[in-house]
This record gives structure tokens, C-alpha cells and sequence, in this order.
């Protein structure tokens, strides 16, 4: 069912180089959801330019297995309290490692991982290196900034997973060619890797435009909020509480954004690219070939049975520990966690099959039987992968807000925490009463409870973890063998070390 992916730098080179030249004319340009264009009417006639050719593959690459599938999804939310692996029990023995933190650098999504987030970081070098190799002396200044722009948010995207994923990776900020020793590069530093990151979101933060300012077609594109979204999320993972509750605050007062889409409603169909979303990767599915143009992510997640009732994987399935997290009444529980006990029934109705393999399931990836009958396909390729939304913006800001303390900051913190509460609260004034505490250990505790429930099975626990320093307490008590010094990151894949002839080394515990 699973696949490894054992390529060298050069491999992914080629792969990079050859996603241009083959996927241009289709793929991204094909998919229904990101606009009204096509192959047969690109260039679209209003806002094209010379290099959307190769940001659109680029985009593409966003929904590759390596960058947003069962890697990505293993990495962030299998290592979390949040999740269990799910599936049968012997199913994916390097998911097992992922969840039971027995991971080898032999780890093939671990590997995977690397390589879809390298290959991401080639297709934006190589956008970066049209833009400075441009022949035509016409080409207007401002489209080449807005490319360059949307390539350095990628950028940024990618090694902020990787730092986060791997630690110590190397800088590569070239296009990668056929011969792998242009590519064997030390590792940096973290502190070097992140502010190499912050370099690329600040140039895209002050050259894109705001969402409102592209046409409908066009939807799905980075913009100046997602870069300022994604740079406070960088900041406060460095503790850098100042120019993260600052960028928050650019999102949250750009008129953009809000909290107006029920928590309900955000991830359905037609919860896709709403006023919650910031970063949205874009997929469809079209009904002659369901797969085409689309994401696995859902499909890997979704429920594991028999005929109508066998929909996916089955993998990724919220953990009891999660269930048990939740305050009283909280309607985020029946939208993020799917039960296939007796008696149970979908938020579409639905009755599940009896004797399916796990008691739950992810309810964030669950998809619309009509949706289903309109495509005909269980598998869910359609579905849009979220991977930065408002919510998370306002508790960035809250957080951050606290600890730089005082007593403005604690109301401003106060304030956006339990605006979040009131979305999911909706009408029901008995539940998730706002919280009044002006302690800063007490809200502390409260903003990160938060942070769990309302983004849960949404990638971020672990990392979460990470830097508030409490994953391994967590993680130790939720039963998992977490070593703390060594679990906090992947392995160096050692397929990696090996191309590079030793010139990457391993992280700490696992040699």
C-alpha cells in the first residue's frame, strides 16, 4: 500500500526539472478548483506572466505524496498525543516507527520527507533563476518581483518543515543539476536555516499582494497575509514574541480574515478556501479520472472498510487521549473525531459499517456522500488540504501576546483566545464559557489547551510540543518510548548521508 522513495539529489533533480517541462501544460493549469483556465485558453488573459508556467508546477508540487501525504502526515501527527498510526496493526512498519518513536535513519518516510520537501525547494530555485536569467528586456519589473515572491514563500514553506522536521539541513539556493555533488552541501545551523526562512517570508510579506486582490481565478494563490501568517508562525516558534504577535496583527487587521465560518463547516467541500483559509492547497478531482489533479491526504486518512463503507487507508486516527481532552459540550469533538461504534452516524447521516478496524477516525477529512455520487469515487481526492487558517493566526497572537505580559497584552491575549471560544461556542451560551484568568501561567495553560482542540489532527501539536519544551513529558505519558535529545527530530535519512559520502551527519541518538 505504501511507497519509498530512494532517489539521490540528482534523481531529484531530474524529477524537478522534468515536473516543468512535462506538467506545465496540465496539472495545476488543468485543476478546476484553482480557476477557469485550462490548456487550451493559457495563458488566462488578465495577470499572466512569463513564469506562471513554473509556479504552477511549483503549486503542484504541494500535492505531491512527499510533501502533504502520508510522509507529512506520519511526521506531524503520528509523533503527536493528538493521533495513533490507525489502519491494521502490522500496516506500514515505518509508520509504526513514526508512532511508537522507534524510528531507524532507514525511516523510509522519514527519507520521503526530505525528498518531496528538497524537490519543492528546486522548483522555487529554479522560478528564482528564470526571473534572473530572463532574456526578454520587456518584461515588466512588477512580474518579476510578484514570481520571485510567490517562489521565496514556497521556499520558506519548505525548510521550515524541514528545519522543524530534521534540525540541521543544508541551504541550497541554486538549481540542483544532474550532478549530485553540486548538491553536497553542509548542513546549517537551525539558527541559520530560520533566518534564511525569515529572509524569504519578509520579500514575499512586502511584494505580494492581498487576497482581495486577485481575481476569483486565481484562487488558492499565496498572498501577502499568508506570508505574514506563516512569518508569525515563525517567529513564535523561536520565542520571538515581539515580530509574532506583530505579523499576527498584520493578518488580523488587514480585513481579509475572520472567524464568520462555523467550525462545522470549515472542512467540508464547500468550506474550501472560505475567510478561515490562508494557506489552502488546491485539488480536484475530475470525474473521468478522479486522481487527476487532486491529493491523497484525505484518502490516507479516511475510514478502512469494506464495499461503500471502504474509503481510504485508514491511517491517522485521533487518539483516545484526544478524545478525553475536550471541555464538556464542545462541538469541535463530533467535527474532528469520526466514532464508528454502534449507533453512531456521519455529520451527513450516515450509519457506519459494523466492524470496522478502529473505534475513530479522522472527521476533518471526511467527505460528501453527494460529492462522492457527483465524482463517483469514495477516495476523496477533491479535498483541499489546509495547512494555515485564521484561527490559528488569532491564537498566535494570544499567545504571544502573554508572554510578553503586561496587562494590555493579557487583554489583547484574553481577547483573541476567546474569540476562537465564541466561533465554536455558536449559540450555545452553556458551553465554553470565556476564560477571565489574568495569571500568566494560568492563561499560558489555557492558550495552549486551545491551540489542542481547535487545530487538532491539523499538523501542529507536535511542533507545538517541541517548543513549549513539554513533548517529552507529554509524549512519556501518553505510553510512548520518546527520548528526549533525540525524538524532538527525524534522522538524517541515511540514504542521504551515504550520497553525500559523509558529508551530512546524523543528529544526535541515532547513530
Amino acid at each position: 500500500m505504501l511507497k519509498n522513495i530512494k532517489t539521490s539529489y540528482g534523481a531529484m533533480a531530474l524529477l524537478a526539472i522534468a515536473l516543468f517541462l512535462s506538467s506545465c501544460q496540465k496539472d495545476f493549469l488543468d485543476r478546476l478548483a484553482q480557476g477557469d483556465y485550462n490548456q487550451d485558453n493559457y495563458p488566462y488573459p488578465e495577470g499572466a506572466g512569463p513564469y506562471d508556467q513554473f509556479i504552477n508546477s511549483a503549486y503542484a508540487s504541494l500535492r505531491s505524496y512527499d510533501v502533504t501525504v502520508f510522509p507529512f502526515i506520519a511526521a506531524t501527527s503520528f509523533r503527536s498525543d493528538d493521533a495513533d498510526k490507525g489502519s491494521t496493526p502490522a500496516d506500514s512498519p515505518d509508520g509504526i516507527q513514526m508512532d511508537n518513536f522507534t524510528l531507524t535513519p532507514t525511516n523510509g518516510l522519514a527519507n520521503d520527507l526530505w525528498l518531496g520537501h528538497y524537490r519543492l525547494v528546486n522548483s522555487c530555485n529554479f522560478i528564482l533563476d528564470r526571473v534572473a536569467k530572463d532574456p526578454n528586456p520587456n518584461t515588466p519589473e512588477a512580474l518579476k518581483i510578484d514570481a520571485q515572491a510567490q517562489a521565496r514563500f514556497l521556499r520558506g514553506y519548505a525548510y521550515f518543515m524541514l528545519v522543524r522536521s530534521f534540525g540541521r539541513v543544508p541551504i541550497i539556493d541554486t538549481v540542483i543539476s544532474t550532478n549530485v555533488s553540486q548538491a553536497n552541501i553542509p548542513q546549517s545551523t537551525p539558527a541559520q536555516v530560520y533566518a534564511f526562512i525569515e529572509q524569504d517570508l519578509q520579500f514575499a510579506a512586502n511584494n505580494l499582494s492581498p487576497a482581495s486582490a486577485y481575481d476569483r481565478k486565481f484562487i488558492g494563490r499565496i498572498n501577502s497575509g499568508a506570508a505574514h501568517a506563516l512569518l508569525a508562525k515563525v517567529y513564535l516558534t523561536q520565542g520571538k514574541w515581539a515580530q509574532a504577535m506583530n505579523e499576527a496583527n498584520i493578518v488580523m487587521t488587514s480585513g481579509e480574515y475572520n472567524l464568520s465560518v462555523p467550525y462545522a463547516t470549515i472542512f467540508n467541500e464547500e468550506g474550501e478556501n472560505s475567510k478561515e483559509s490562508i494557506f489552502e492547497v488546491q485539488a480536484t478531482s475530475p470525474p473521468a479520472v478522479p486522481t487527476d489533479f487532486g491529493s491523497q491526504y484525505t484518502q490516507v486518512q479516511s475510514v478502512r472498510g469494506e464495499n461503500d463503507w471502504n474509503f481510504g487507508w485508514g491511517f491517522n486516527v485521533p487518539s483516545e487521549n484526544l478524545a478525553n481532552a475536550y471541555e464538556p459540550g464542545d462541538p469541535r469533538r463530533r467535527r474532528t473525531i469520526f466514532y464508528s461504534v454502534p449507533d453512531s452516524v456521519t455529520i451527513f447521516g450516515e450509519r457506519p459499517q459494523a466492524g470496522l478496524p478502529n473505534p475513530r477516525y479522522n472527521n476533518k477529512v471526511y467527505t460528501n456522500p453527494a460529492k462522492r455520487a457527483l465524482i463517483n469515487s469514495r477516495s476523496g481526492w477533491w479535498m483541499n488540504v489546509r495547512l494555515l487558517r485564521y484561527a490559528d493566526v488569532v491564537l498566535m497572537y494570544a499567545e504571544a501576546a502573554n508572554e510578553l505580559g503586561g496587562t494590555e497584552n493579557t487583554t489583547r491575549a484574553l481577547q483573541a483566545l476567546n474569540s476562537v471560544r465564541a466561533r465554536a461556542r455558536g449559540t450555545n451560551a452553556n458551553i465554553l464559557p470565556n476564560v477571565t484568568t489574568t495569571d500568566q501561567e494560568l492563561l499560558r495553560q489555557a492558550i495552549r489547551k486551545e491551540r489542542r482542540i481547535e487545530l487538532a489532527m491539523e499538523h501542529d501539536r507536535f511542533f507545538d510540543l517541541v517548543r513549549w519544551g513539554t513533548v517529552a513529558t507529554v509524549m512519556q505519558g501518553v505510553g510512548k518510548s520518546f527520548v528526549p535529545g533525540k525524538h524532538e527530530l527525524l534522522p538524517i535519512p541515511q540514504a542521504q548521508i551515504d550520497l553525500s559520502n559523509g558529508r551530512l551527519t546524523q543528529n544526535p541518538g541515532y547513530n
